[in-house]
Order: C-alpha cells, then sequence, then structure tokens
C-alpha cells in the first residue's frame, strides 16, 4: 500500500492557506460576485484560493495535474489534484457559514482515476476533515490533534437519518416520487446541503445522503473521506467513487437500500 503521508500533510497546507484567504473576505461588505455561464456565483475569493492553491502545487508537485472548479484542468498524467475552492459559494457570498474548501488527489488506477487523498476544510464552522487511501480518516484541527471517524450501525432505513441538499434535481431527473418515499421511510430528514452531510455520514451523526448532480470536485475530497471511515460512496447507478456525475453516500449497511428509492421512476 502506498504511503500518503507527505501529500496529506501538503493537502493540509494548501487547504491551510485556503482558509486565510476565504475567511479574509468572508462577510465583506465589498466582495465582488459574478454569475457563471452556468447560472452560478462564483465570488473574487473562489478565484483567489483557487490561484493560492494552484501556485503551491507547481511549486511542491510540478509533475501532477490539476483540476479546479474555476480554472479547469492543467497538466497531464497518473495523478491529479481535484480543488473546488469554495463548496458552498451561495452560502459563502449571503454570509452563511457553511462553505468549506475541498482538495483531493486523484491517482490513476484499473478503474479509472480514483481518489487516494482528500481534505475538507470548513474555517466558519472551525472544522476539518481528512483521510488518505488505507490509513483512516479524521477529523481534528492537525494532523497530530485528531480524532478517528466512523460510520454508524444503523441497520434499517427507519431509524435512520437522511440528509440531501434540495429537492430540484431530484423532480428534473423524474426521481422525486422515490426520494419523496424515501423521505416517508426514514426517521428523520434534514436539508443541510453540499459538502456537510458527506462529513456527518462519516461522523455517524448521519446514516445517508445523496445529491442528484454533481461535479468531480464536488465529490473527490468526500468520497474518500466516507469510505475511509468505513461507508459507501457511489453514484446513483452503485458505482463506487466520485465520477458518475452525482452521488449516494451511507454508512454501507444501507447502501443498496438507498439506491433503490432513488432509482424509483414513474
Amino acid at each position: 500500500m502506498p504511503d500518503y503521508h507527505d501529500d496529506l500533510r501538503l493537502a493540509h497546507v494548501l487547504a491551510d492557506a485556503a482558509d486565510a484567504a476565504t475567511m479574509d473576505r468572508f462577510k465583506a461588505l465589498d466582495l465582488k460576485v459574478e454569475t457563471k455561464p452556468d447560472m452560478t456565483p462564483v465570488s473574487e475569493a473562489d478565484k483567489h484560493a483557487e490561484e493560492l492553491i494552484r501556485g503551491h502545487l507547481h511549486r511542491a508537485r510540478p509533475r501532477d495535474a490539476i483540476l479546479g472548479e474555476e480554472y479547469g484542468v492543467e497538466g497531464t498524467g497518473p495523478r491529479r489534484w481535484v480543488v473546488d475552492p469554495i463548496d458552498g459559494t451561495k452560502n459563502y457570498v449571503r454570509g452563511v457559514p457553511v462553505w468549506a474548501t475541498l482538495i483531493s488527489l486523484m491517482e490513476a488506477g484499473e478503474d479509472g482515476f480514483q481518489p487516494v487523498v482528500g481534505v475538507v476544510s470548513a474555517p466558519a464552522l472551525n472544522r476539518r476533515w481528512w483521510a488518505a487511501k488505507g490509513a483512516g480518516a479524521f477529523t481534528g484541527r492537525s494532523l497530530t490533534s485528531a480524532t478517528r471517524l466512523s460510520v454508524s450501525k444503523v441497520e434499517r432505513i427507519a431509524d435512520s437519518s437522511f440528509a440531501y441538499s434540495s429537492l430540484t434535481g431530484w423532480e428534473e431527473q423524474g426521481r422525486l416520487d422515490g426520494f419523496m418515499d424515501l423521505t416517508r421511510a426514514c426517521w428523520r430528514t434534514r436539508g443541510y446541503g453540499d459538502f456537510w452531510p458527506y462529513m456527518m455520514v462519516a461522523e455517524g451523526s448521519v446514516d445517508i445522503c445523496a445529491e442528484p448532480e454533481l461535479s468531480l470536485w464536488d465529490m473527490a475530497a468526500n468520497a474518500i473521506i466516507v469510505q475511509e471511515a468505513g461507508g459507501r460512496f457511489t453514484g446513483l447507478d452503485g458505482v463506487s467513487g466520485p465520477g458518475g456525475g452525482n452521488a449516494a453516500a451511507s454508512n454501507g449497511l444501507l447502501h443498496d437500500e438507498l439506491l433503490g428509492y432513488l432509482n424509483q421512476r414513474y
């Protein structure tokens, strides 16, 4: 098993730089916000954070490729850093503290590119989560001050807590009826949104979560953290990993039933 400790340590350095940049502009009255072609917002903080991360990577890992939400793909090869400078930009620009920088290292393998390192840093919540392949998942203030993560042991949908982002995408894909059936079958549902449900699955405080439409940078870091905490992270098609354009995450015990509900079409 390869040792990814140096890569994980670098990912923390990248997250530290991004945290400083994003917190400096959080709730700034003169924050500049634009609308991208896909009609989603992007702030000056998104762009600056990604530029900082790319600059660090150019110096520390010049041979590695980089894929970021704001500036696309750069470079080729078997190792690719995947960056979402601010996951939850809509929250960020409205002063809601639920947003994070997502950083992942993906490596090419038999099943295509898969994440081997992931860091999710949410400085406005004063929280950070991370994982490396084969080394487990953790939360804490630093690599040396951390608590290991473990998913829940809930075995029944009727006893489960389900987290989601919104209803819109499910309706557009014709999956809304199955989604609503799932919400009725669960013990509890909450619309936490963005990165946070996946981190709570990894912590064991939420049992299942899913989103109908995502990009790779939304999922790569979340996937390795959920998996290393003992859970499952797949597309809605059940294929493991963050490459499916959507996501379902669970403690593993509930995964097949979760997919069953979300793949109902009427």
